[in-house]
């Protein structure tokens, strides 16, 4: 996922998820692509950037915070947090944001 997301005007909500991955990973690439999936279904989302080098950062991008809210509450999500918790990541902050200004490159 290289793109830059397409977002609409502000004002919309950002959720950052910064995190450091542990040494066991497995499952990880076929989970992340299923919540990838999964999410680009979800009513209220505008779209996603991640990096990763000796951090990962992820930003989606939600039209509300019900939005957001109805996402933490999908099971398999849940199911997926549980995994990175307990198994994929040594460190990690979540951030939610309102974004209320934004500009690019012509």
């Amino acid at each position: 996922m290289s793109n830059i997301a397409n977002t609409p005007s502000p004002p919309y909500y950002a959720v950052i998820f910064t995190s450091k991955t542990s040494e066991n990973l497995e499952g990880y690439d076929s989970t992340s692509q299923k919540m990838l999936e999964l999410v680009s279904q979800q009513r209220g989302f505008l779209g996603v950037e991640s990096a990763r080098n000796d951090i990962g950062i992820t930003v989606s991008y939600w039209r509300d915070m019900d939005a957001i809210a109805a996402w933490r509450n999908i099971l398999e999500h849940q199911k997926a947090q549980s995994k990175g918790k307990a198994t994929w990541y040594s460190d990690y902050t979540v951030r939610i944001c309102k974004v209320e200004r934004e500009y690019s490159k012509p």
